[in-house]
């Protein structure tokens, strides 16, 4: 019996899509290969492939992660999506009004700031011409959802230059959106109005990197990959991992917060970064750049803004704690036939794999299929599973961490809590396995657009709220084959590790009558589990009107008092957040 169900276990065949079956629980060694992976760990290994995050199939379209085009061009989703254009954001919110305090842009406010950062380059101005064509990447998030009216762009290219702006906005009441990689989910570095955008790609320099106490001192507009690959080189590792580190910046992960895929293995933001150098609306230049993980000498002002979304100031440096890259890294999906064995799975993978356990991450059957109808290629498991569960280990020793591999999977096969399961034997099958559980974000954008709500839920309950919102859905009519509907599907994965879940309705086109029926449902449904309406998205434009759901008012009251005493003119990323 034993071993009729270990026969499900499947090892990927050299050709790194077609599968090959294995018979008995002795054949489980030649699948777990820990020492073809040596050196290659988690997202370096992914990112050194020349075909990254793709398919195994010639017919992958699309790369996970989303790229910013050059200046001119505007990034869209694989398919048919790809001619969509987002409506303004005053048109989908009406009830925002520009704030009469803020002034408009003159020719003599643009003069200045093109005497200040010298080259053309680093100013694009739709004040003095037309610029429309350039600015729209800086006017329109890469979900087609939010759209401002944004006609100034900076791009500064040092901390004197972001302070001397600042300085001249606050005392000119210009208003300002900080900018990063531009690959945020809740509209948060999208202006609403006419705001000037601060573009950080310009700052991108790596400062340092202590290989002895692991700390990277470095611009906020590096590139998260490129901070990745660079410790990777001293035999570290960024403790930050997400599908779009091909093009967002580490500056807009800290104001953000950022989870991502190994939160459960090296903890939050909040915990990593050191030390933060910043610019105060006033132009004032906070410098708080520890590199040491102890300083208890007051408070930690720091930790204001990990999270802050540009609504304190502009991140401009960091000191993050990196640490030491795994030589052994291992990754297998499985397929299971309910959310309760999953939850069973987990447990028994923190219980058996315990540090070395780095990513375990849920997706559902309908994520996978959406996933394979727009990408193509062949899927890593035959047949279909209500749920899959990617798990990665990374530790030290190779041997000793295929044997503790070896007990978990014979234990979750015997004991008929996984259904069928792979596991990579070389990077190759590493990054395409990882690939499904990644590609998951811009393929379900496909169809037309996407209702994302990311929320952290106790787990006992964590994939119900999916369950429910697609049956208020289909109770109003709203889910369809055809496009008289204008919901395709609801979907929903995430972290297990973090009780994080990311709740997405895949849909045609963005609809009143959805957004009707999904908010303030879904916040009210998180409010009765006290679980929060933002796990690592942060609260931007979209769930603004909506943090009572998870804050009490006196939190809320604090954290508007921290806000006017940082910046009381209000310039700062202004209409979001609280």
């Amino acid at each position: 019996m034993a071993a009729a169900r270990a026969r499900l276990l499947r090892g990927v065949a050299n050709g790194g899509g077609d599968c090959s079956r294995v018979s008995g629980l002795s054949g489980l060694s030649g699948l777990v290969a820990p020492a073809a992976c040596r050196g290659l760990g988690g997202a370096a290994a992914r990112a050194r492939l020349s075909s990254a995050c793709r398919s195994s199939s010639s017919s992958s379209s699309s790369s996970v992660s989303p790229q910013r085009r050059s200046v001119g061009t505007s990034r869209s989703f694989s398919g048919t999506a790809a001619s969509r254009a987002a409506k303004l954001t005053t048109d989908s919110y009406p009830g925002l009004t520009r704030d009469s305090r803020f002034s408009k842009l003159t020719p003599g406010h643009v003069a200045y700031f093109k005497q200040l950062l010298g080259q053309d380059s680093a100013v694009i101005d739709g004040i003095n011409a037309d610029a429309a064509a350039d600015i729209e990447p800086f006017n329109e998030d890469w979900m087609h959802k939010y759209k401002g009216q944004c006609r100034l762009v900076l791009k500064p290219g040092s901390t004197e230059d972001v302070s001397k702006i600042l300085r001249y906005c606050n005392e000119n009441m210009l208003a300002v959106v900080p900018q990063g990689g531009n690959t945020g989910l809740v509209g948060g570095s999208i202006p609403v109005f006419d705001e000037i955008v601060i573009g950080m790609g310009r700052m991108n320099t790596i400062h340092s990197f202590d290989d002895v106490s692991g700390s990277l001192v470095l611009d906020a507009g590096c590139i998260l990959e490129v901070a990745d690959q660079h410790v990777a080189q001293q035999g570290y590792v960024f403790p930050l991992d997400l599908g779009a580190k091909g093009s967002c910046h580490v500056g807009g992960n800290v104001s953000t917060n950022a989870g991502g895929l190994r939160l459960l293995r090296y903890g939050s933001l909040h915990g990593s970064v050191l030390g933060v150098e910043a610019v105060l609306p006033d132009g004032t230049v906070m410098d708080d750049m520890c590199t040491l993980r102890k300083n208890n000498t007051g408070y930690d002002l720091k930790q204001l803004f990990i999270g802050a979304e540009g609504t304190l100031g502009i991140v401009t440096k960091l000191v993050v704690q990196c640490a030491q890259r795994s030589p052994a890294v291992n990754v297998a999906l499985f397929g299971v036939e309910s959310y309760q064995k999953a939850q069973t799975a987990f447990r028994e993978a923190k219980l058996q794999l315990s540090e070395i356990l780095s990513a375990f991450e849920l997706m559902d059957g309908t994520s996978q299929r959406l996933v394979h109808q727009v990408r193509g290629g062949t899927r890593p498991l035959e047949g279909d599973h209500p749920f899959y569960c990617l798990v990665e280990t990374s530790g030290s020793n190779g041997e000793h961490d295929y044997e503790k591999l070896e007990k978990f999977l014979e234990h979750v096969m015997s004991n008929e809590v996984v259904a069928d399961g792979v596991v990579a034997q070389d990077a190759t099958q590493i990054k395409t396995l990882w690939s499904w559980r990644e590609g998951i974000t811009e393929c379900i954008g496909h169809f037309g657009g996407t209702y994302k709500y990311d929320v952290s839920i106790p787990l006992p309950d964590m994939y119900l709220i999916v369950h429910d919102v697609k049956a208020r859905l289909s109770e109003a009519g709203l889910v369809g084959d055809t496009d008289d509907h204008p919901v395709v599907d609801v979907v929903g994965y995430g972290h297990m590790g973090d009780s994080n879940l990311h709740l997405n309705i895949a849909v045609r086109r963005y609809d009143k009558e959805v957004e009707t029926a999904l908010e303030p449902y879904v916040y009210e449904w998180i409010e009765k589990r006290r679980g929060s309406i933002s796990a690592e998205h942060g609260l931007g434009l979209a769930k603004k009107n909506y943090v009572g759901y998870s804050r009490n008012e006196t939190m809320i009251g604090l954290m508007r008092q921290i806000k006017t005493l940082f910046d009381p003119n209000g310039i700062m990323n202004p209409y979001k957040y609280i």
